[in-house]
């Protein structure tokens, strides 16, 4: 069982709703245009804000659902490394040759499945680092990192090796968005 939950999860994750929204949608790969990236952020930029909210919600439950169904028919193992698989199979699709996301959607969705007051305050922060900074990746960045601070205040091991892990993820796949910023060549939302 914990097997099928683990291969579920990664499959959950694999699901490229990014693609899937571009393509049904707008007859647009979104792997050809703007960033590349199969994530929200690139399909807010490619196919506008209905489009990207869609996507957006879809990634988040996508770790949502990974973490909530081991809770809910009690797996042996801790429910946040279900999660944790279905954020690999978002950065690594099984259905779009392994080319992803950056994780910050379906990472979020994990902790409104584990602790929606986490999920919640996560948000917040995000939407002020966004507001005063008006980069989409600096934001995620900083949320990832201060998410993962935050877990040293509290007595739960396995968030804390998930959100480190989670932290480390996003940082990484941000490297590149990083250098864009310190170039000055990173655009910025003109919507908030």
């Amino acid at each position: 069982m914990t097997i099928f939950l683990l291969v579920l999860a990664y499959l959950l994750g694999s699901i490229p709703f990014g693609l899937i929204v571009g393509k049904v949608g707008y007859g647009i790969d979104i792997r050809e245009h703007g960033s590349g990236n199969l994530g929200a952020t690139n399909t807010f930029r490619t196919l506008g804000k209905k489009a990207g909210i869609i996507v957006t919600v879809a990634d988040i439950l996508k770790g949502t659902v990974a973490t909530v169904i081991p809770l809910l028919i009690g797996a042996d193992m801790n429910a946040l490394f279900f999660g944790i698989f279905a954020v690999v199979g978002h950065v690594f699709p099984l259905f779009a040759k392994f080319r992803g996301g950056k994780a910050v959607a379906t990472s979020a969705g994990i902790l409104l499945g584990y602790t929606p007051l986490l999920f919640v305050g996560i948000l917040v922060c995000f939407i002020i680092c966004l507001y005063l900074s008006k980069y989409v990746s600096l934001s995620s960045v900083i949320t990832a990192v201060l998410a993962f601070a935050y877990t040293f205040f509290v007595d739960d091991i396995p968030l804390r090796i998930i959100m480190g892990l989670i932290a480390f993820i996003v940082v990484y796949r941000h490297l590149a968005n990083m250098k864009r910023i310190l170039n000055k060549t990173e655009p910025k939302i003109t919507w908030l």
